[in-house]
């Protein structure tokens, strides 16, 4: 009779793993897999264990376990003793029912395993509760002053620390369905799809945060709304400008007579065709830094003097600065490179860089300052 543990060893060789690497990947110690292998079930706790790991390992291996676990009773049958009463000529009268219950047994003891190893169905069932609970519960979120992205749903609270520095300042999501409701100890804020809005949390007349709404359902409150959440200051006093409120889409290349203010644009570069150009911004100073590249999303950050932003665009790349003398832009385009005049310190400015199409077929990338 072929023997199942140099079945189980041959495949382990052929298929050159090490006994390591079988552990972390069956959760079986070498020491079990040699016994797998060696046949030694005496050093199992249990049959129900030993059948449990052996159907492991031989999926491991890429074996039929039906056919291993019959190799596998085969030989335990055959190394049973004889009863007595079948020396003596008898008749096996409690044979059957044994098989029928030791066969009934290992299978109850393989459908547990699978129910709870495999399957893990109470896990998730745990999980899954879990995850309930977790989703009915009110979340708090402690704002920081640094500028955040979240996904808020009703009844979610923000937490803002006081301008006097006793407590915090509490905002409650009163609504996430087709615009973004926020109950505030001044009254309640509306802020609509893909508006940046200054509020004032505490009722003295002043803006403390900017809240800008990026996406939100019109037919399921459950989904809940993406929020980004700054601090109200100089530094991140931007011109609000939304696309489609101002200029053209960036992923569009307009014709001349489309691009409102003409008289401040600036040409750096001309062509018979539109292609990817690059901008490269060197900070020499401290700076809030927000860019939109043609119909990505808007990536803003905090930089310090020797940092480097690089952007790629195909069309057109809106550019916000809250200090404009704190960086240098450098553009190139095809093979040839601009350095773009810088504004005074301080100034907050806001501008396009894209192509053009004019009267004259000309495609030219120009810089566009927005008022």
């Amino acid at each position: 009779m072929e023997s199942y543990g140099e079945i189980l060893r041959n495949a382990r060789e052929e298929k050159k793993v090490s006994m390591e690497a079988i552990e972390r990947a069956t959760a079986i110690t070498k020491n079990y897999i040699d016994s797998l292998e060696n046949e030694c079930v005496e050093d199992f706790p249990g049959e129900s264990y030993f059948i449990g790991f052996l159907s492991n390992y031989c999926e491991f291996l890429g074996l039929d376990k039906d056919e291993i676990l019959r190799l596998y009773h085969a030989k335990k049958i055959q190394e049973s003793p004889v009863p007595v009463e079948l020396l003596k000529n008898q008749k096996p009268v409690f044979l059957v029912p044994v098989i029928v219950a030791s066969v009934v047994l290992v299978l109850a003891m393989l459908g547990i395993y699978i129910y709870f190893s495999v399957l893990k169905i109470p896990q998730k069932k745990e999980l899954k509760a879990r995850e309930q609970v977790e989703k009915e519960k009110i979340h708090q979120y402690q704002f920081t002053g640094k500028p955040e992205t979240k996904r808020l749903y009703k009844g979610d609270q923000i937490l803002v620390p006081a301008k006097q520095g006793k407590g915090n300042i509490v905002l409650t999501v009163g609504g996430t369905l087709g615009n973004l409701s926020i109950l505030t100890p001044s009254g309640n804020q509306i802020v609509e799809l893909s508006e940046e809005r200054d509020i004032d949390i505490d009722g003295d007349g002043f803006a403390d945060l900017i809240i800008y709404l990026s996406d939100v359902s019109n037919d399921n409150e459950a989904n809940g709304a993406e929020v980004r959440i700054l601090e109200k200051s100089i530094e991140n006093s931007f011109v609000a400008i939304s696309d489609g409120k101002s200029g053209t889409e960036l992923s569009e290349i307009p014709a001349a007579s489309a691009v409102k203010n003409n008289a401040n644009r600036t040409v750096i570069h001309e062509d018979t065709r539109a292609y990817p150009f690059t901008i490269n911004v060197t900070f020499r100073g401290s700076c809030l830094f927000r860019y939109k590249s043609d119909r990505q999303d808007y990536v803003e950050g905090y930089y310090k003097s020797g940092e480097l932003v690089t952007i790629t665009s195909n069309n057109g790349t809106r550019l916000w600065m809250s200090n404009i003398n704190a960086l240098k832009i450098h553009v190139i385009a095809g093979l040839s490179s601009y350095d773009l005049e810088v504004g005074r310190a301080g100034e907050v400015q806001a501008e396009d860089i894209k192509w053009v199409r004019d009267s004259d077929g000309k495609y030219r990338l120009v810089v566009l300052e927005l008022d």
